[in-house]
């Protein structure tokens, strides 16, 4: 399929826990999701809006490369992404998500200490909003982020998947 200047092309890509939709242009990986996700509706329309285009089925090298990286993490094989991202957000949001990425694989960190990062302690909602508005899960591993008190909260795939991904993180840290 021909690539048309300026479009955000889209892939259905199947995972062990359920389809996910890629979006990707040249400046990178949009939005990782899975489908049954209650918020994709509106995470498709703020990139139509913010980036002025329509989402369309389509080839991309970046759809490539997410799709190949994917497999390798949920084999076990490799838990890195070296995709290049291009998240759409404020820029409280991207500092946030800057954030997420320095989570070390198999490792939570809580609210507090986000917010803590980002120069206020108080900002533990605002915090939690930014994880919640992010549209490259697993990429952006806001399922690395936990309640202070150890437990598990607010993920936007399902807590289910949020266990079963920082389960399947630490076995594999721990079999390396």
């Amino acid at each position: 399929m021909a690539k048309k200047q300026g479009g955000l092309f889209a892939e259905r890509i199947e995972t062990p826990l359920g389809a996910m939709l890629a979006i990707a242009d040249d400046e990178g990986l949009r939005l990782l999701e899975f489908v049954d996700r209650r918020a994709m509706e509106r995470e498709l329309s703020i990139l139509r809006r913010r980036l002025h285009t329509n989402v369309v089925p389509g080839q991309h090298r970046h759809l490539d490369a997410i799709r190949w990286q994917l497999a390798d993490y949920f084999s076990g094989k490799n838990l890195e992404f070296d995709i290049p991202l291009a998240p759409v957000g404020s820029p409280f949001q991207l500092r946030a998500w800057k954030i997420l990425r320095s989570i070390p694989l198999g490792e939570t960190r809580s609210y507090s200490w986000m917010a803590k990062q980002l120069g206020d302690v108080e900002m533990r909602r605002a915090v939690g909003r930014a994880n919640g508005e992010n549209m490259l899960c697993i990429v952006i591993p806001c399922h690395r982020v936990i309640r202070a008190d150890g437990t598990l909260c607010g993920y936007g795939g399902g807590l289910w998947r949020k266990k079963w991904l920082l389960d399947h993180e630490r076995k594999v840290m721990s079999d390396e």
